[in-house]
């Protein structure tokens, strides 16, 4: 992808992004372990005349932690952002862990957001000190080592890219062994040992964990653009009481479930249907 990836710096702080495609803005808040650099949905969006922005989140590649004190601080230099580029309007898309990030900013700034998708998105507290994940998180991905977590990651994918995917997919879907194999070919397989090879957490993840504590019934209730929720049934990684719950507080929305291999709803014998789903709401909701 030949993308432009750009600093921009504002009262003391930088936020690092990059623009890819022409057309219409779409502001892409990225999933965890993730930065501007992010490629699922994009080659779909590109095809289609979308200009994209996306932002490394608060923590993640170059962007200072510090605007990550809180979703808000976060969301308004976002905005400051998107100001300075010139866009009165932008189609947002928050992915999984950037799910609160995508509800917080559509809340605060209804007059910027023309439509709001959440894909395999987080949408109320998510992990807490109770869970196993929680726990992990805090030792494999912290800063001093998630460098080190992530090459090994890699390095293993690269070698053994099956035999990975294998052993690291049942945390993405809910399927059985048996079940899962059905559904994945050597495509995904690929696909997966990409991710793992652009994949870095910085300071970011463990800000997307408290962040996702932030989100409350009022961010719902302010949300005034029409809202996609795409998920699949499947998803082993963020369970369907996030989706159902989005569906239920946000006025305008619309709930599409597929039937996929598990939370990498871009990637798989069905990620077509999901680009088709995306497109044609996007287009439905034009600037």
């Amino acid at each position: 992808m030949n993308r432009k990836v750009e600093l921009f710096s504002v009262e003391g702080m930088t936020i690092e992004y990059s623009m890819i495609g022409k057309g219409e803005p779409v502001l892409i808040f990225h999933g965890g372990h993730s930065n501007c650099l992010e490629e699922f949905g994009y080659k779909t969006l590109i095809e289609n005349d979308f200009l994209i922005i996306t932002p490394s989140r608060a923590g993640y590649g170059r962007t200072s932690k510090e605007i990550g004190e809180n979703l808000t601080i976060a969301c308004q230099y976002y905005r400051k952002l998107i100001d300075d580029l010139g866009f009165e309007q932008v189609h947002v898309i928050a992915i999984s862990a950037g799910g609160p990030t995508g509800i917080r900013f559509a809340s605060l700034f209804p007059e910027k957001v023309k439509s709001l998708t959440l894909e395999s998105a987080v949408t109320k507290e998510w992990l807490t000190p109770k869970d196993m994940e929680y726990k992990a998180a805090h030792i494999i991905f912290r800063p001093r080592v998630e460098a080190f977590t992530w090459k090994m990651l890699s390095t293993f994918s690269t070698l053994f890219p099956k035999a990975m995917f294998k052993m690291m997919a049942s945390q993405f879907s809910s399927l059985s062994k048996q079940e899962l194999h059905k559904r994945v070919d050597i495509g995904d397989v690929t696909e997966f040992k990409n991710m793992n090879s652009r994949q870095r957490s910085g300071n970011g993840f463990l800000v997307d964990i408290n962040q996702s504590k932030e989100i409350t019934e009022q961010d719902f209730k302010a949300i005034l653009s029409p809202t996609l929720i795409m998920h699949s049934k499947n998803d082993g990684f963020i369970s369907l009481d996030h989706p159902q719950y989005a569906l239920t507080k946000i006025v305008d929305s619309h709930l599409h479930l597929v039937d996929s291999w598990g939370h990498l709803i871009w990637i798989g014998k069905l990620a077509q249907e999901t680009d088709e789903k995306l497109i044609s709401f996007l287009r439905s909701n034009s600037i």
